[in-house]
């Protein structure tokens, strides 16, 4: 009996956001006003995949080991796919077996966080700080030396080579 509720508790918790709405994912004028990169929703549907609009714009979550960014081992920069600002690089890029990719630091003040009730308990999210594109969620379960998980949705970046 205790399994059914625990699994009814998971679907539940993990459905609320789409019977609901997303929670917390518009921004305000005076918000986009701060941006230094800022675009209205039909301009970002129009630069953005669907995907790609889904994740940076509305908060949403790439299927886990989807992206082809996972298995990326050379050196260069994670850039936000919204805005171009460098995010990552990659010598703080780790496999973490989460299934997206992963870092241990972002770069000094390219990403901007908020607390994130989704499942219920709070996460910390995180977005690029130039134009506000969601890139996925921050967990104290890294490596050292900052024992943090930055864990990016493989969609919201792109990977510029070193040297390109």
């Amino acid at each position: 009996m205790k399994r059914r509720l625990f699994i009814a508790a998971a679907a539940t918790a993990t459905l609320l956001p789409t019977l609901f709405g997303r929670i917390g994912t518009a921004q305000t004028s005076e918000q986009k006003a701060t941006l230094p990169v800022s675009r209205s929703d039909d301009e970002w549907r129009e630069l953005l995949s669907a995907e790609e609009y889904d994740v940076l714009r509305r908060e949403g979550t790439e299927a886990p080991g989807s992206s082809p960014l996972n298995h990326e081992k050379r050196a260069g920069t994670y850039t936000c796919a919204g805005c171009g600002q460098p995010l990552f690089r990659s010598d703080t890029k780790y496999d973490s077996g989460t299934g997206w990719p992963s870092f241990f630091a972002a770069i000094d003040g390219a990403v901007a966080t908020k607390t994130d009730y989704k499942l219920i308990w709070p996460r910390t999210e995180y977005h690029c700080s130039r134009c506000g594109g969601h890139q996925g969620h921050i967990f104290k379960d890294g490596p050292e030396p900052t024992g943090l998980r930055y864990c990016n949705n493989g969609v919201a970046l792109k990977f510029i080579p070193a040297g390109d």
